[in-house]
């Protein structure tokens, strides 16, 4: 043999050098398998104990030789998007003292609120942006949100009246201030509707949600789902924390016996004090959101109805397919500011809600400045510009592209800057070991939503 050979044929075959990929080994907890990941282009292959070592030392890239294609679709998703959503809060007050809110309580007890007026001109505004940026057939997505966008309605449903042909309208609230004929204005705009709901007992959902007396929402909530329960665009979210961690798997058995179809267990945003002391134990969490999982998946066998938990949906989706993930969290940049941005009550501009009561994070007010020139501050420029690979030890981590080390709104809270590792790292590495499981055992369509198959752009391979 001719040990300088460096033909073509030979370089194409190695693995773990400059000429290709390189890969990383990731346990996944599942005995006879692990997954062989590509961590630049997410690219990631269940290969055998036994076949591992001939997998490393060059097999898989003979099975990678359009590596630039995926590699060309993640910095698509990662950098080449523009903005189609708006997280748009029309107040800044809330009729509920939560003990995690991210907004700061003398704004949610006696902050501005837009009129009709001011919100159809925001409206209009957001409007003539979209039309010079998004192609004619995509209609944006205005999701009101808050606070609790409720404290003006008035001025939320005018908006979607005189505007429903323009955007698609989501709004995300506590529930308590809507009656049955603004249940049936909203379904009648088709307007998604996200409620909020931490546990399956009044005592549990009270310990953090609840009003300025002190007092739980719980069976006014619940009433709220139960006229919904045949409308399909809402969903239900359960902020995860210290006090109903325990209670995730009996979430599952109430969601499903209310007929919800999809929710999210979202773990509690370090952003404020409240936030932090109500963070439940990363290996707690994940214990339990595992269990809650297997509980999903258990009922759907049994009874042919399907749960789907949207935020880990959401992590086999980047898995799978990076390009059809729904929400924009777990990548890095994360969508903040460059899928989506949030705007307040008084015109502010920011990268996402998380950071609203952050001044720092204004990038302009719209009712005074050009959208365009907002979205292009440092202020903004500063969420998008954090990627993992400026963060240790996030930049050498195999799964960095499939948990994008959110939230940068808590990482600043905590740190004081924003190229920090995220707080509930160890939970995320743990959910994506989990998702893999469930790949190697091929149900993650048990825990996907419909039509998953005809929207998905597979990114992996099975050796």
């Amino acid at each position: 043999m001719n040990w300088m050979q460096t033909d073509s044929e030979w370089i194409t075959k190695q693995a773990n050098t400059g000429f290709g990929p390189r890969f990383s080994v990731l346990d996944i907890g599942m005995e006879g398998y692990m997954a062989v990941i590509d961590p630049e282009t997410a690219l990631w292959y269940l290969v055998s104990s036994e076949e591992l070592p001939g997998a490393l030392a060059g097999s898989l890239v003979e099975k990678t030789n359009n590596r630039q294609d995926y590699l060309d679709e993640m910095n698509h998703l990662r950098f080449g998007l523009k903005p189609s959503a708006v997280y748009f809060n029309p107040t800044e007050r809330c009729n509920l003292n939560c003990t995690y809110c991210y907004i700061p309580p003398e704004m949610r007890r006696s902050g501005e609120t837009m009129t009709p007026e001011q919100l159809c001109t925001a409206l209009e505004s957001l409007s003539s942006y979209f039309d010079s940026v998004l192609p004619k057939d995509v209609l944006p997505q205005i999701i009101f949100h808050g606070s609790e966008p409720l404290m003006a309605k008035q001025a939320v449903f005018a908006g979607i009246e005189s505007f429903s042909h323009k955007f698609q309208f989501g709004i995300q609230t506590n529930g308590t201030l809507l009656q049955e004929n603004d249940l049936e204005f909203l379904k009648k705009h088709q307007v998604g509707i996200g409620l909020s709901l931490d546990a399956p007992d009044p005592d549990t959902a009270a310990k953090n949600r609840k009003d300025w007396k002190g007092e739980g929402v719980f069976e006014q909530v619940v009433d709220v789902i139960k006229m919904l329960s045949s409308y399909p665009a809402v969903n239900v979210i359960t902020t995860v924390s210290n006090e109903n961690v325990h209670s995730l798997t009996q979430m599952v058995d109430f969601y499903q016996e209310l007929g919800v179809e999809v929710c999210m267990f979202n773990p509690v945003r370090c952003t404020t004090s409240g936030g932090l002391s109500s963070k439940p134990d990363d290996e707690v969490l994940l214990r339990e959101m595992c269990k809650a999982l297997d509980r999903s998946y258990e009922n759907y066998q049994k009874t042919g109805k399907k749960l789907v938990v949207a935020n880990f949906g959401n992590i086999l989706a980047g898995i799978l397919g990076p390009t059809t993930r729904r929400l924009m969290c777990d990548i890095s940049p994360c969508g903040g500011g460059r899928c989506f941005f949030a705007l307040g009550a008084t015109g502010e501009v920011f990268p996402c809600s998380e950071f609203v009561g952050m001044s720092e994070f204004s990038g302009g007010n719209l009712f005074r400045e050009n959208l365009e020139e907002i979205l292009a501050t440092s202020p903004i420029k500063s969420v998008t510009d954090r990627v993992v690979e400026k963060i240790n030890p996030c930049f050498d981590c195999s799964i960095k592209h499939y948990c994008g080390a959110p939230c940068p709104a808590e990482v600043y809270s905590l740190h004081g800057e924003l190229n920090q590792p995220a707080p509930y790292c160890s939970f995320y590495e743990g959910l994506i070991r989990y998702a893999f499981r469930v790949i190697a055992h091929d149900q993650e369509l048990d825990f996907l939503w419909d039509g998953w198959e005809s929207e998905s752009l597979s990114s992996h391979s099975t050796e």
